[in-house]
C-alpha cells in the first residue's frame, strides 16, 4: 500500500504510520502475547503489513504500541492486530493509540469501520463503536 508516512507525538510517545521506524520482528512480538496471533509468521506480518495502513507507537524507539487498518480508502475499513505491551496496558494508551489510528486521512470518506473483539469491547465503545447492525456475521476459513 503507498500511503504517505505520518508521525506525531501522543504524550511521551512517538506515532508514526513510517513503516520504515516499525521493527517487523518486534511487531511480531507483541502479536505473539495475543490469542489471535500466536501462528503468525514473519513472512505473513510482512505482507499484512505491505498491503494495509500500519501503525506503531514508540517509546525511546522501541515498539510498546502495534495496530493495522485494511482499507480500500473509500467505502471501508477493518481494524485489527491493535496490540499494546503488557507493561503498558491497563494505562489509556490503547484508547489514545487506536483513536490516533482511526483519524488516519485515508480514512476521511470511508463510511464504515468494522472491528472483531472478544475482550476489549469496552475500549473501542469509548471510541465510537457499537455491536453492529442486524446484519450475520460470515466467514470463510482456509
Amino acid at each position: 500500500m503507498k500511503d504517505i508516512p505520518i508521525s506525531t507525538r501522543l504524550g511521551n510517545f512517538d506515532a508514526t504510520t513510517d513503516r520504515t521506524r516499525i521493527e517487523l520482528g518486534a511487531a511480531l512480538e507483541l502479536l505473539k502475547t495475543t490469542h489471535w496471533a500466536t501462528s503468525l509468521t514473519l513472512e505473513t506480518l510482512a505482507l499484512a503489513v505491505a498491503n494495509s495502513l500500519t501503525f506503531g507507537l514508540l517509546q525511546d524507539g522501541a515498539l510498546v504500541a502495534f495496530g493495522r487498518i485494511v482499507t480500500d480508502r473509500s467505502t471501508f475499513a477493518y481494524l485489527t492486530d491493535v496490540v499494546v505491551a503488557g507493561r503498558m496496558r491497563g494505562k489509556g494508551i490503547g484508547e489514545r493509540f487506536t483513536g490516533w489510528m482511526l483519524l488516519h486521512p485515508d480514512l476521511t470518506d470511508v463510511r464504515r469501520v468494522t472491528l472483531l473483539t472478544r475482550d476489549a469491547a469496552a475500549l473501542y465503545r469509548k471510541l465510537g463503536f457499537r455491536e453492529g447492525s442486524s446484519l450475520t456475521f460470515m466467514e470463510r476459513m482456509d
